[in-house]
């Protein structure tokens, strides 16, 4: 089936960049390493190197607190989560890329009387799994509850679970979310492991974890939060993958 892009869904950190961005690519590649002998019959051979994956990005300027500028220009040069939703719009279940990047370039500017555009470029520090949206960014959290879950799979040996948070907004006083990440063999999570905690989050922010390779039988994956703080609000997005 043919796709247009109209609603691809990009996460930065603590940044939603729907609304700011209109050119979003993602690059995957794996280097070709010649191993061609001379009992390769007379044909070049070669295998696969190292992995890499890189994104490419381009929108519309936006400033003020929180904004696209000033969190673009605070994440330059740092290693922060990304989330690129494709379609669908980032509900539950949908496709998504997720990684962690380097933020290795942010560029703003044209010729008078054009509106104000940005780019961006980033590179990733780990693997980018083809994964799922675990939770999805329109839903105000203001109690501690868990998510849906969603059947990814198991994790064979040196396989890896990873996920990304991004906290897009905290409302309230003194507000705290605290996010874990909890496997089972089944859909009804009886009995649920956690296999990743994320850092408690006070503010807009993002984070990635991933497990340590350990092979894990569950299928299932949810995410599991806790919210305290007096009338506290969260809209937060979360990713998993394996790789």
């Amino acid at each position: 089936m043919k796709t247009v892009l109209t609603n691809v869904r990009t996460f930065a950190a603590g940044l939603d960049l729907t609304g700011t961005s209109n050119k979003i690519e993602l690059a995957g590649e794996v280097e070709e390493k010649d191993s061609t002998t001379y009992g390769s019959g007379g044909w070049k051979e070669v295998r696969g190197g190292l992995h890499s994956s890189a994104l490419t990005g381009e929108g519309l300027w936006e400033a003020g607190d929180g904004g696209l500028d000033p969190s673009s220009w605070a994440d330059l040069g740092r290693i922060s989560p990304w989330t690129v939703v494709p379609v669908g719009g980032a509900a539950v279940g949908d496709v998504a890329y997720l990684t962690q990047m380097l933020r290795s370039e942010y560029k703003l500017g044209d010729a008078v009387g054009e509106i104000l555009p940005w780019s961006s470029k980033a590179s990733s520090t780990w693997a980018m799994p083809r994964g799922v949206i675990a939770h999805p960014p329109g839903i105000a959290r203001t109690a501690t509850g868990t998510g849906t879950g969603v059947q990814l799979g198991a994790l064979a040996e040196g396989q890896r679970l990873y996920a990304c948070l991004h906290v897009l907004s905290a409302a309230g006083t003194t507000p705290s979310l605290s996010v874990a990440v909890e496997s089972d063999d089944s859909d009804t999570f009886g009995s649920a492991t956690t296999r990743l905690t994320f850092d408690a989050a006070t503010a807009a922010s993002g984070q990635a974890l991933r497990t340590d390779g350990t092979p894990i039988t569950d299928t299932w994956w949810r995410l599991s939060w806790s919210i305290t703080g007096t009338t506290p609000s969260f809209l937060f997005v979360a990713s998993l993958g394996i790789a």
